[in-house]
């Protein structure tokens, strides 16, 4: 199959972090990606049930948001949005 006609093709350079804790409700493994790409929102991947959104602070104040795209119960998703309010940034300013 030859491609014709590229939407897009880009390259860039991201801040990424793994991670992997446990809370009261359950063990979590997550990757999480800033990048330009997503109007200053993480790209958060579940490697545990291979779900992933595009998450930002705004979402994060949506319930049951994270639960639903992460593929998590409602106790589960509590947990690991507490852990997300404190690695999500708001500007790729803001990452060392």
């Amino acid at each position: 199959m030859m491609i014709d006609f590229f939407l897009y093709d880009d390259t860039e350079d991201t801040y990424s972090r793994y991670v992997g804790f446990a809370g009261d409700h359950g063990r979590y493994d997550l990757a999480i990606i800033h990048t330009g790409r997503f109007f200053g929102k993480a790209l958060v991947l579940n490697t545990q049930s291979s779900r992933f959104g595009i998450i930002g602070t705004d979402d994060l104040n949506e319930e049951g948001y994270v639960a639903h795209i992460l593929g998590l119960t409602p106790e589960q998703g509590g947990e690991v949005e507490e852990f997300l309010k404190d690695v999500i940034v708001t500007d790729m300013g803001d990452m060392e």
